[in-house]
């Protein structure tokens, strides 16, 4: 079983992290995050490390939201000092793309009208300056980036005959084989 909840949260120089009234903030220049947190769950920070704890460690409920807790609280530290990024991929002849400000993207996928996207807080959208017909979705928050990632991707999903579609860089799309006409 592992013990992550034990493990104590190292914090950059940079960053500065308040525990009020059940709701953890993390800052840096980058932006903030917050995050609510049980009554029986305690944080202290020594210096430059964060430990957290539980009222009862014999309660498997609290242990759940211990370790729950603790890799929130890390993973926030990480996404306001390194960020988050997602990579989708355009495919097709036709299938274009236009970043007009950071946080609006403008698609034409085949639809008789182009679709318009407005992306979250502390949300980017760029094109990637190194593959062609490609979107970099960059962020502090991982569920922000990750949702907006998916919505932009539900415009238009692969489809497995000729392959063509929003999809994730990497992403295998399984192919069929089309109808076969003329066999006797």
């Amino acid at each position: 079983m592992s013990r992550i909840w034990k493990a104590q949260i190292l914090i950059p120089a940079w960053v500065t992290i308040e525990t009020q009234n059940g709701i953890v903030t993390v800052k840096w220049p980058k932006g903030q995050l917050t995050q609510d947190i049980r009554d029986f769950v305690t944080i202290k920070q020594e210096e430059n490390q964060l430990n957290v704890s539980i009222a009862d460690e014999n309660d498997w409920f609290q242990k759940w939201v211990w370790g729950l807790t603790r890799t929130l609280i890390s993973n926030m530290v990480i996404w306001v000092t390194v960020g988050y990024q997602k990579s989708l991929e355009i495919v097709w002849v036709w299938y274009k793309f236009e970043v007009v400000s950071p946080t609006k993207l403008i698609l034409s996928v085949g639809f008789s009208h182009k679709v318009e996207l407005i992306s979250p807080e502390w949300v980017t959208v760029e094109a990637d300056p190194t593959l062609k017909n490609t979107i970099l979705i960059k962020g502090i928050n991982k569920q922000q980036v990750g949702y907006f990632a998916a919505k932009t991707r539900a415009i238009k999903k692969p489809e497995p005959y000729k392959g063509k579609g929003i999809k994730y860089v990497g992403e295998y799309v399984r192919r069929k084989a089309g109808k076969t006409w003329g066999k006797k």
